[in-house]
């Protein structure tokens, strides 16, 4: 339970040759999520103890192309940021990678680890320091741009034409 931010690429929209403007493909989708996980069999990599306050990237769909590049390869935005946000975070909770996940880049913590009447501020803490990381890192920067890049399957495919 919480909010999705979708990264929509800058370079959404392009102009065709008959003056129309067409968009990229919709079977993408990647961005953020920050709220609740309110069930571990909903995301049960995380070995989490629900209620967790949670704030992750995603890729959609799994094992597509984009998330293929930006994820699974041993050399892709995610492992890099991963390993940077790492090297940047001195206390638990860690940001961890799932190259195999929906949710690729995940940071988490169970409420129960917050007094009971502070946890709006200790939520509103780890949100601000995890969205601080995310933008030091340039991942909230760079995702758009990355999601409208041409895989390099795609590309080959269009020259082919």
């Amino acid at each position: 339970m919480g909010y999705r931010f979708l990264a929509q690429p800058a370079t959404g929209f392009a102009a065709s040759g008959k003056g129309t403007r067409s968009q990229l493909p919709t079977t993408t989708s990647a961005g953020f999520f920050a709220g609740y996980l309110l069930n571990a069999r909903e995301m049960p990599s995380l070995k989490g103890a629900p209620p967790e306050f949670l704030i992750f990237c995603f890729i959609e769909p799994v094992g597509g192309p984009v998330h293929q590049r930006l994820v699974s390869q041993p050399d892709s935005l995610m492992r890099h940021t991963a390993e940077y946000i790492r090297w940047l975070t001195h206390h638990p909770p860690r940001f961890e990678l799932f190259a195999d996940e929906r949710a690729a880049l995940v940071r988490h913590i169970p409420v129960s680890e917050w007094p009971a009447d502070r946890t709006e501020h200790y939520a509103r803490n780890f949100t601000i320091e995890t969205l601080a990381w995310l933008v030091r890192s340039a991942l909230v920067r760079r995702l758009p741009d990355e999601i409208a890049m041409r895989t390099p399957a795609s590309a080959k495919r269009a020259s082919q034409r």
